[in-house]
């Protein structure tokens, strides 16, 4: 059995659904899922105030980055009393977790171990989280379990999107132009992994390409995107969280995206929603099928009614 260390919450349920949740010795701030892991020492903290504004968190992460400073710090203290054998982390987004630049330091600093493995995930396309599930698994020595596991996502996503191509074909309209919002203040655009759900979900995205960063937008860019469908998928933000900002979410979203304005008649059928977008859609992990579910019920809201029933605790219309 390895030592396992997840400093990112998706390689957490990585490692869980591999079988491998007994063998985490420590994990990151963040790491809230499944359930069973809230007992593992925690071994990072944030500079930023999480409690504060969609708005105070963008300016105080820029400032952090801008300082050439981390977001987050490691334990390394607590990290070496663990001796773990195996530590994953990413290196893809400086906001999502503890870098790998962070991670070799303080490896480095553990004079008494040389032979720590780094797993740095670095996913911007589902292909690639479906891909880090078995990169994961071939590092803590379950490779078998990798490729069930792999295969059981792969599996559960063509029957989605099986049942979207089904009910793009028998609709007499063209598919809904859909833009995701990862963030609120200011307006970002879901990139990496979120147009290719869309995509499968029997969508076309709008205002982002698959693969690419998120873009931010302003309020007239979110307009003149002429969205059917808005999916409100706040990163790091559960669904009382982002419910917060609801006055900020009516006035820059709802009411933008049926306005009149420019030439054009209003728009009352556009449909926006609210959802979680920290346990679901932001994690590059095995709930991205789920993610797939509750966009699957925001585009087709007809097809899907049994995936809206399914997940209507954490996906709320917005009037």
């Amino acid at each position: 059995m390895a030592r396992i260390v997840s400093l990112l919450p998706s390689a957490t349920e990585i490692v869980c659904a591999l079988g491998a949740g007994d063998e985490l010795v420590g994990i990151s701030h963040e790491c809230d899922f499944p359930a069973s892991v809230g007992d593992r020492p925690v071994l990072t903290r944030s500079r930023v105030d999480i409690h504060a504004s969609s708005r105070a968190i963008d300016d105080a992460v820029r400032a952090v980055i801008h300082d050439a400073l981390s977001i987050y710090t490691v334990d390394d203290a607590q990290l070496g009393a663990l001796a773990p054998d195996v530590i994953v982390t990413q290196d893809l987004c400086e906001v999502c977790a503890v870098s790998l630049d962070d991670v070799r330091a303080a490896v480095a600093r553990l004079a008494h171990r040389d032979d720590i493995r780094i797993v740095s995930l670095r996913p911007t396309r589902l292909d690639d989280v479906l891909g880090d599930v078995e990169r994961v698994a071939a590092a803590i020595g379950r490779e078998a379990e990798g490729r069930l596991v792999r295969a059981e996502l792969d599996g559960r996503i063509e029957v989605i999107a099986a049942r979207a191509r089904a009910a793009v074909d028998s609709s007499d309209r063209p598919r809904p132009r859909v833009v995701s919002l990862e963030w609120i203040d200011p307006l970002m655009l879901g990139g990496t992994w979120m147009p290719e759900l869309i995509d499968l979900a029997g969508g076309i995205a709008v205002g982002a390409e698959a693969g690419k960063p998120a873009p931010t937008i302003d309020v007239p860019m979110l307009r003149e995107l002429r969205p059917d469908v808005v999916v409100i998928t706040p990163c790091g933000f559960g669904l009382e969280r982002t419910m917060q900002e609801r006055d900020i979410l009516q006035r820059s979203v709802v009411d933008v995206v049926r306005d009149g304005t420019a030439g054009r008649a209003g728009r009352d059928d556009v449909r926006v929603y609210v959802t979680d977008g920290n346990a679901f859609f932001n994690r590059p992990g095995p709930r991205l099928v789920e993610s797939l579910e509750i966009m699957a019920a925001c585009v087709h809201p007809g097809a899907f009614a049994d995936l809206a029933a399914k997940h209507r605790a954490v996906l709320v219309p917005l009037d």
